[in-house]
C-alpha cells in the first residue's frame, strides 16, 4: 500500500518531449538506412538490367553473324544486294544474309534469311525478311534490340593478310581497316566478296563504347 501522503510519481513534460525527439532521432536514422539499402538494391538491379539487355543485343548479333551465308539477294527494286554490306555508305548499317532460320511451322521455304540491323531514334533494331529476294510490297519484321544507343560504328576486315603490325595475339589493330563495305558502282556487275571479320563499336549513353571483333566463318 502507499501512504496517503506520498506523491504520485510520473514523467514531466521536458522528460516527454526529451523522449519524443530520441524516438524521432532513432526513426529518421532507420528510415535513411532502409532508404539507402533500397536504393542501392533498385541501382544493382538497373545495372543488371542494362547488363542482360547490352549482352542479349550483342549475343543475337553475333550469332547472326556466326551463322553468315555468301548468298547475294535481290532488294525491291530487282537490284542485287551483296551477300554482306555496311558502314555508314551503305543503304542499312549492317546487312547480310544468314543460315540457320528455324522452321518450326515446317514451311516451305528456305533456311536462308535476310537481316539488317540500323540505328534509328538512339536505339539498335533488327530487321528480318520473309522471303530472300524481295518484291516492292515485302515488309521487314522488325525487333527492338537495345535503346539508349548513340551511335553504331563498322569497320572492316578484307583479308587476313592485312592486319597491321600491331595486331598480335589477342591485341587486333583495326584502325586502317575500312569503315565501309560497299559495291564499286564504277564498275557494275561485279560482285563484292564477304570480308573475312568486321569490328562493331556501340556507342551507349550510359556504358560508353563497346567494342567488339567478329570474324566470319571461311567459305
Amino acid at each position: 500500500m502507499v501512504a496517503r501522503g506520498a506523491k504520485e510519481q510520473g514523467f514531466t513534460l521536458i522528460e516527454v518531449l526529451i523522449a519524443l525527439a530520441i524516438t524521432a532521432f532513432v526513426g529518421a536514422a532507420a528510415y535513411s538506412g532502409l532508404s539507402a539499402v533500397i536504393s542501392g538494391v533498385e541501382s544493382t538491379r538497373a545495372v543488371a538490367e542494362r547488363s542482360w539487355e547490352v549482352n542479349r543485343a550483342l549475343m543475337i548479333l553475333s550469332r547472326d553473324l556466326r551463322h553468315f551465308s555468301p548468298r547475294p539477294v535481290r532488294d525491291e527494286f530487282g537490284e542485287q544486294e551483296p551477300a554482306l554490306s555496311g558502314g555508314r555508305a551503305a543503304r542499312f548499317m549492317l546487312s547480310f544474309t544468314r543460315s540457320g532460320w528455324h522452321n518450326s511451322g515446317d514451311y516451305n521455304r528456305s533456311n536462308l534469311q535476310r537481316v539488317n540491323y540500323v540505328v534509328q531514334e538512339e536505339a539498335l533494331w533488327r530487321e528480318s525478311y520473309p522471303v530472300l529476294d524481295r518484291a516492292g510490297s515485302t515488309e521487314p519484321r522488325r525487333v527492338l534490340l537495345l535503346d539508349g544507343v548513340r551511335g553504331l560504328r563498322l569497320s572492316f576486315l578484307d583479308a587476313p593478310a592485312s592486319l597491321g603490325p600491331g595486331s598480335r595475339g589477342t591485341m587486333i589493330d583495326t584502325r586502317n581497316w575500312p569503315e565501309n563495305w560497299v559495291m564499286d558502282t564504277s564498275q557494275p556487275g561485279q560482285q563484292l566478296a564477304p570480308p573475312v571479320a568486321l569490328e562493331l563499336v556501340l556507342e551507349l549513353d550510359d556504358l560508353g563504347e563497346l567494342r567488339s571483333l567478329h570474324a566470319l566463318p571461311p567459305f
